[in-house]
């Protein structure tokens, strides 16, 4: 485990850390994702109740459920943390960041990949729910509270429920400006108006 990046990666995507200290013994969403790696050595050596027994353990301490199962690539961080769930079949890239209340799961009771793949630098929002097997493309954007069953594309930026998606990604320091997403309804609302403007036009001018 390379504690040190861990520790940088949150330096980095929040602006609330102040201090090592804090970081090491404050940090939910760190202590989980510590935890998840001994619990994944453990189910890939094929000590599955063992792997799981301490994925409950983390999820007691932590509010945070990971099930061993998962594979998760590097500088991975959930902030804040509480309620997140991740299911066994969940694949995670690089640089990936999660929010509080964020499901990953899955939608077959059969024993096949049924969970979310994640691209590298994705962001996924608060309260956001991702369900079965489809693929979030590389620095894409999950807006919080939305619910996504279809596969998102690379750089793209998708919010509401069921989840509609706009243009636009994001990367580095962007990552936390998961807050500026199109308001949909609006936008829906305008293209109606334009709409009935242009059949008024036409009504009119016969």
């Amino acid at each position: 485990m390379n504690f040190t990046e861990d520790i940088r990666t949150v330096f980095e995507k929040d602006p609330a850390a102040r201090s090592l200290a804090e970081v090491v013994f404050c940090y939910p969403g760190l202590h989980a994702v510590w935890l998840y790696r001994p619990a994944h050595w453990l189910w890939e050596t094929g000590l599955c109740f063992p792997a799981r027994l301490l994925s409950h353990v983390a999820r007691f301490l932590t509010g945070v459920e990971i099930h061993p199962g998962a594979k998760i690539g590097r500088r991975f961080f959930i902030d804040h943390g509480m309620g997140v769930v991740i299911g066994e079949t969940t694949e995670i890239g690089d640089d990936v960041l999660l929010y509080q209340g964020v499901v990953l799961g899955g939608i077959s009771l059969e024993h096949k990949k049924r969970h979310p793949t994640l691209g590298n630098g994705v962001v996924v929002g608060s309260g956001a729910i991702v369900l079965g097997a489809i693929k979030i493309g590389d620095r894409s954007r999950i807006g919080a509270g939305s619910v996504v069953l279809n596969e998102v594309p690379p750089e793209t930026t998708v919010f509401g429920v069921p989840a509609h998606s706009a243009h636009g990604g994001a990367e580095g320091r962007a990552q936390l400006d998961h807050n500026k997403l199109p308001d949909y309804c609006s936008e829906e609302m305008r293209r109606v108006q334009r709409e009935l403007d242009e059949l008024r036009r036409e009504i009119a001018a016969k």
